[in-house]
């Protein structure tokens, strides 16, 4: 089973992240932030994880380190996860319409980080969430699991709508670079050997 569980203890936040690779799409999430919550239940449901995430975090200051600490704890739970990455697809790209707006992303475990988000979301706030925050998640999360992440926006007005099409397309894009492909069943899959 492709699972892991990591923890992770700061002054700013406590975290406990447990993932299967292979799941169901159970999520079980508790951050602080509601918001937060919801999109990592969509990301879960989507790619069919199951996702487990505790978080106390000083939220009495604001949400971004709650966000980005999650953020870095996904990242590495999923590279945990992957072990040598033996036999994954390695890429996934998927292009989400939630209502107006259209979304894709293209990620690759390449074992390099990289985030290219071109989202533009017009709100500063969805409810209480800081929308910037999105970025930051999704910069935290490439740097520790070592992938490259892109987001295009092709049609948008309405922030939650773009933000939710983005988590969905993450989740789906995961999925599918995370399978198995039987034509890499017994190597990393790329010309140099690794990843």
């Amino acid at each position: 089973m492709r699972s892991a569980e990591i923890k992770r203890d700061t002054a700013e936040t406590k975290i406990t992240l447990s993932l299967n690779l292979d799941g169901k799409g159970c999520a079980k999430i508790d951050t602080g932030c509601g918001f937060l919550d919801h999109m990592l239940t969509l990301f879960a449901g989507h790619g069919k994880f199951d996702l487990t995430v505790s978080c106390k975090g000083d939220i009495h200051v604001d949400d971004h380190h709650t966000v980005e600490d999650v953020g870095i704890v996904l990242g590495q739970v999923v590279a945990t996860a992957l072990g040598s990455k033996k036999g994954i697809t390695r890429y996934g790209t998927v292009t989400i319409p939630m209502d107006e707006a259209l979304v894709m992303c293209a990620l690759d475990l390449s074992g390099r980080c990289g985030y290219y988000g071109q989202l533009n979301v017009p709100a500063q706030k969805v409810g209480r969430f800081d929308t910037e925050l999105v970025a930051e998640f999704f910069q935290a999360f490439t740097r520790t699991a070592a992938a490259t992440l892109h987001f295009v926006q092709f049609a948008g007005s309405n922030s939650h709508h773009i933000i939710e099409g983005a988590f969905k397309a993450f989740g789906r894009a995961l999925r599918t670079a995370v399978r198995i492909d039987p034509d890499f069943a017994d190597e990393i899959p790329s010309t140099k050997g690794v990843l």
